[in-house]
């Protein structure tokens, strides 16, 4: 059995922050985790707008408080961010996430993460980043 705390989990090397400065992600569970798939808390930090393209891994996001609005990208849809909005990139949907405020996020990706992924100049993860390590 795994068992691990945001809080504490907050203050090691799996709390990530993006060199853009837009978001911050603690990785809760990843690829030497063997469970088949990643689970992050991400915070998009208010008034973040950026895109992002993963053209590696497919991610669902669950927020838990905030709000904000996803767009598509190849349709021009925009869809509302509340608490209690899933929303599923299910075929690598180029994508833009604005973040009217502070937005605490669950995030889930197949195939997992290794831990100190950061977006490329595409928006995207690259499959064979540096592992955090236990």
């Amino acid at each position: 059995m795994i068992v691990r705390h945001l809080q504490y989990a907050e203050q090691s090397n799996r709390r990530i922050v993006s060199p853009d400065g837009n978001w911050e992600s603690t990785r809760m569970l990843l690829k030497d985790d063997n469970m088949g798939f990643s689970f992050h808390i991400t915070t998009i930090y208010a008034g973040a707008d950026f895109n992002m393209h993963y053209q590696n891994h497919l991610e669902s996001v669950y927020c838990l408080s905030g709000e904000g609005e996803v767009e598509t990208l190849d349709d021009g849809k925009v869809h509302s961010i509340t608490p209690g909005t899933l929303y599923v990139l299910d075929k690598h949907d180029r994508h833009t996430l604005r973040a009217f405020s502070e937005m605490k996020m669950a995030c889930v990706f197949n195939p997992p993460l290794n831990g100190k992924e950061v977006h490329n100049a595409d928006g995207a993860y690259e499959l064979e980043a540096e592992t955090i390590g236990a």
